[in-house]
């Protein structure tokens, strides 16, 4: 028997005066957000229509990071209607070839997928951050509290947050001190790009999920990609990213950008680890707990950099091995 799908309140409505009357609603997958997804197939044509309620999503920041990427020759989906008190955005369909999906079907493909998407890194990082506001010290400290206000209570961890806090200062301050900040899309990896059919170069590529860009360090973006709690990027593949990237980006070849990259990695997966935890215990999303063991391999790892020291200190200080990767070998109890 089908099962029913709830489409969003006069989502019917806004596409009979958007000039989709013709077009049935099928539901796509989500994210981690409130946004939900659907596809408007009507004959000889689709469409995507987004639902991010109003009282919970703020969606002009999606429509202005869209305008701002195709302005640049970038392929975000562009905007064919719009209703935000209703919270609908309907977009252009980018089909269903996503990154992940590609890759994991064609393991050969891996190596020239992943060097594309690190050439659009590169031209992006070139062309400007436009008016995006920037990445503060307090946008990547909320970021990383994420981890003791969440994560911590989940495994009944007592920490010193005060300390946390002082030492994610302490590392984060060389980060800020930037000439050039670059556009950061925040959440650049293999589950938000997809592959279009009939276009060439930075355009081959389509852009998800950007609508909480900043002007920020070009490492950030890199790390996501490389660093992706969703599926194992080997480290010889992240290397040889990073050092495709260093080719036309001669900042990035020297300690300094290998310094910033263990940084923001262990910021974003520290972040990660507080929003997974989050999207279980509040959300009952239990399925992202799979990725934790994931991300402390990341964590772990970019710890072991000189310059997170006084972070990974507080670490060993406050989080035991019993409560890392360990505690996510069995089912969590819901």
């Amino acid at each position: 028997m089908a099962t029913s799908v709830k489409t969003p309140k006069k989502a019917r409505q806004f596409l009979d005066e958007s000039g989709w009357s013709d077009g049935g609603i099928l539901p796509l997958a989500g994210d981690a957000s409130f946004r939900r997804y659907f596809r408007v197939a009507a004959p000889g044509r689709t469409a995507v229509l987004m639902h991010a309620p109003a009282e919970q999503e703020d969606s002009q920041p999606f429509l202005d990071v869209a305008a701002h990427l195709n302005r640049l020759g970038f392929s975000a989906p562009k905007i064919l209607a719009q209703d935000l008190d209703e919270g609908l955005i309907l977009l252009e369909d980018f089909g269903d070839a996503r990154m992940r999906e590609v890759v994991d079907a064609a393991p050969e493909s891996e190596a020239r997928i992943y060097r594309d998407a690190v050439t659009l890194l590169g031209v992006l990082h070139r062309s400007g951050a436009g008016h995006l506001p920037p990445y503060s010290l307090s946008e990547y400290l909320r970021e990383a509290r994420l981890f003791p206000e969440w994560y911590a209570p989940a495994l009944d961890l007592t920490v010193d947050h005060d300390g946390y806090d002082r030492a994610w200062k302490t590392v984060l301050a060389p980060l800020l001190e930037l000439d050039e900040p670059v556009t950061v899309l925040r959440d650049y990896h293999a589950e938000n790009l997809m592959l279009l059919e009939g276009r060439h170069g930075i355009a081959s590529l389509g852009l998800l999920d950007f609508q909480d860009a900043l002007a920020g360090h070009p490492a950030y973006d890199l790390v996501s990609l490389l660093q992706d709690a969703r599926r194992d990027v080997n480290s010889e593949l992240e290397a040889s990213m990073i050092k495709h990237y260093a080719a036309t980006n001669p900042d990035a070849a020297g300690d300094g950008f290998a310094a910033a990259y263990a940084i923001l990695g262990a910021q974003r997966n520290a972040k990660i680890l507080g929003i997974f935890t989050r999207l279980w215990k509040r959300d009952g999303k239990s399925r992202y707990l799979s990725y934790q063991p994931r991300v402390w391999r990341y964590l772990e790892r970019d710890l072991r950099h000189p310059a997170l020291a006084p972070v990974a200190a507080w670490f060993a200080a406050n989080v035991p091995t019993s409560k890392r990767a360990a505690a996510w070998t069995k089912e969590p109890e819901e």
